[in-house]
């Protein structure tokens, strides 16, 4: 039979393609204790990193895992990060059904982008559309003030330049790169959201704790003595065992 819909678009409302920008986590293991733990240790400085993010879990790393995963409680821990989790992906029947069950939506076409901390994840491709582009992502944000211990500044989604000193238990966040045009002495975390092509520059470096993309190097660990106070920068490079944070004088 065939059925033929009006023409004319309701006045009360339109049906229209949308794409919404998530966040992924990528779980490896079932340890709602560990992870836990791990979360405290990435984010538990930095309440502001999610800003209610709707979120897709990502289980493809546990489909083989016969354990039971703690679906409740998984939720009930990503909720006091300030994410909105609305998805699983990749699980095993059991679990997907676990995750229905919480009114978590399947989304097995949901692809996950690597490193920019700026993807959007997309189920289909965008339609050809004639509404205006985007606006473009933000520029950097400037600090010219100097940091005083127990200050922090987070760069949400862009560059961070820091045109005064970063003293000793100050924290500079960004998903971007981080520029200190002046001594760097506290804590400095580039590609926070796992922009793994970010990278650190200071005109003298004598950092606290340095990190990019989660691969970090604290001050109990000396840093070689032809960068330290010296004008460098700071990167990830791959290798066998893993990224490293590599120092380069400029």
């Amino acid at each position: 039979m065939t059925v033929a819909l009006p023409a004319s678009t309701p006045a009360t409302f339109e049906i229209k393609s949308a794409n919404l920008p998530l966040v992924a986590l990528l779980l490896k293991s079932p340890d709602i204790g560990a992870l836990s733990r791990d979360l405290a240790l990435r984010f538990g400085d930095i309440p502001d990193f999610f800003d209610q993010d709707p979120l897709v879990i990502d289980l493809s790393p546990l489909a083989a895992d016969t354990s039971t995963l703690d679906f409740k409680s998984l939720l009930t821990l990503l909720r006091q990060y300030r994410v909105a989790p609305i998805a699983a992906r990749g699980g095993n029947p059991q679990q997907m059904a676990d995750a229905a069950a919480l009114g978590l939506v399947a989304a097995p076409d949901t692809r996950v982008n690597p490193a920019p901390p700026t993807a959007t994840v997309r189920t289909q491709a965008p339609p050809v559309s004639a509404e205006p582009p985007a606006a473009p992502p933000p520029g950097a944000l400037v600090i010219d003030k100097p940091l005083r211990s127990g200050q922090q500044v987070y760069a949400r989604g862009r560059d961070l330049v820091v045109l005064s000193m970063v003293n000793a238990g100050a924290e500079v966040i960004a998903d971007g790169h981080i520029h200190v045009y002046a001594p760097l002495r506290g804590k400095a975390m580039a590609g926070a959201r796992g922009n793994t092509d970010a990278r650190i520059f200071a005109l003298s470096l004598e950092p606290e704790l340095l990190s990019i993309a989660g691969i970090y190097r604290t001050s109990e660990n000396p840093l070689p003595k032809g960068v330290w106070g010296k004008p460098t920068q700071v990167r990830l490079m791959p290798g066998p065992d893993g990224d490293k944070l590599v120092m380069e004088t400029m």
